[in-house]
Formats: C-alpha cells, sequence, structure tokens
C-alpha cells in the first residue's frame, strides 16, 4: 500500500502535504507554508510530525518551518545548495541524493528554473512527486532566478517518471494556467477536457493537485513543447524544443 497523502491549502492558493508510514507512525510535511492548518490537520489525525521536507527558499515553503518545530523535534532536509537561506536543516540533500521514509526510497532530484537551488522528492513506490513551483498542474514555476535552460531540463527529468506519478505541486494556479494553455493549444481535446474537469472541481472549491504525470504530458504546454501543433501555433515548425519552450514562458510572463 502507498504511504498515505494528505493535501492541505494554506495561505491563499498554498498548498503543504502530508505523508503518513502507519506502520511506524512516522509523518512528513513537505513544504510549510503556514503552520496553522497543517497544526490543525495533524492534531485532527492524531499524528506526530517526524519529518519537514523543504523544496525551495521562498518564504511562502518555508515560513511556518519555526511554529512547526515549536510544536515537534522534526528532521528538517533540504538542499545543501540553498544552506545559507534555508532554515536550518538536519539532513542536506542534492541531486542524486537518496534516504529511506516509511520503508521507501525518497530520491532528490535537483530541478532549478524558478530557483537555482529548488529540489523535488520522489517517492517511485507510492508513486508521488512532490515538485512544488517546478512542474505544476498545466504550468511551471516562474524564471526568478534559473534560466529556460535549466528549467527545461529540470522537467525533463520529471517527465521521465511513470506516467501514473502523481505530482503534488505547491499553488492553485491551475484554472488561470489553464486559460494560457489553450491560447498556444488550442486544439488539444484533452486540454478541452481537462479545463472542463477544472472548472468543475473549483466550483465545488476542491483542490485541483495533485495531478498524475500523464495528465500533464497530453496538456501541459510546458512539457510539450516539442508538439507539433503548439510549433505551429507558434509559427516555430522545427525549432529546438528548449526554444519552443522559452517562448511558451515568455508569453505566460506577459499573459
Amino acid at each position: 500500500m502507498p504511504l498515505e497523502l494528505v493535501t492541505i491549502p494554506a495561505l491563499s492558493d498554498n498548498y503543504t502535504y502530508l505523508l503518513h508510514d502507519a506502520a511506524s507512525g512516522d509523518t512528513a510535511c513537505i513544504d510549510v507554508p503556514e503552520a496553522a492548518p497543517i497544526l490543525a490537520e495533524l492534531s485532527k489525525r492524531g499524528w506526530p510530525l517526524t519529518e519537514i521536507w523543504l523544496t525551495h527558499h521562498h518564504h511562502d515553503h518555508v515560513g511556518g518551518v519555526d511554529d512547526l518545530l515549536a510544536e515537534f523535534d522534526a528532521k528538517v532536509t533540504g538542499a545543501t545548495a540553498d544552506i545559507h537561506r534555508l532554515p536550518p536543516l538536519n539532513r542536506e540533500v542534492g541531486d542524486g541524493d537518496a534516504f529511506e521514509f516509511g520503508g521507501e526510497v525518497v530520491d532528490v532530484l535537483d530541478v532549478p528554473g524558478h530557483t537555482t537551488g529548488h529540489i523535488a522528492f520522489v517517492l517511485r513506490k507510492s508513486g508521488y512527486a512532490f515538485t512544488a513551483d517546478s512542474l505544476m498542474a498545466l504550468g511551471c514555476g516562474r524564471l526568478f532566478e534559473g534560466t529556460a535552460e535549466q528549467m527545461w531540463t529540470s522537467l525533463q527529468k520529471l517527465a521521465a517518471l511513470d506516467p501514473a506519478t502523481l505530482i503534488c505541486s505547491g499553488h492553485e494556479y491551475t484554472q488561470a494556467n489553464a486559460k494560457f494553455a489553450i491560447t498556444v493549444d488550442p486544439d488539444n481535446p484533452d486540454l478541452k477536457d481537462r479545463m472542463e474537469r477544472i472548472n468543475m472541481a473549483r466550483d465545488r472549491n476542491e483542490p485541483t493537485v495533485p495531478s498524475t504525470l500523464a495528465d500533464e504530458l497530453a496538456t501541459n504546454p510546458f512539457l510539450r513543447p516539442a508538439d507539433s501543433a503548439i510549433q505551429a501555433q507558434l509559427d516555430m515548425i522545427g525549432a529546438e524544443p528548449v526554444d519552443v519552450f522559452a517562448e511558451i514562458r515568455a508569453r505566460k510572463d506577459r499573459f
């Protein structure tokens, strides 16, 4: 059985996640926008918090760490490359590193682009990838520090995972991302169908994440710059995928 996954809304549009191993009772929190909703969920379920995993240094992903640590003696994991701007770490990791949680291997991938020190956590057995602001539902993070080349390389790493993987991203941006995606991929029937499902979910105030990698591969334009229909829409037929990706990202920035 996969580890139990709980998706928790935080702040205005963030998500944080709890990952629970029933056998050991251990619980990890992936990114901490704020502590209150996490503490409430832990209390409701009677779970202790044993670990905190941080994907990157932005305040809306680490701002509640101190408040969680005031309640629980949790081990904090984050990127060696960002140690100077993360909360104090008990475990520093980088690309290719792995550690154990709940009887599973947690693989660490460097996925720079949004920030230079962004990492993702992948649990292949349970089928979860915690991608935060790298690969997002129908989008990818804005290039605040990295380059288009870096982000495209990062997305290719994530695109190579099992298509059944759940992509646990960091924000409720999906509806806005869909409105942009249709402008560069207007004839994609999978995208049109997904937009309908997204709109219905949001009308019910339901989260649109996690999403499956299979859905992202079929509908997320940031994973599809080699698609001939998207290239034609952008008047970039035959261009290198990284150049098409850069154009898509630039258009999204202006959208």
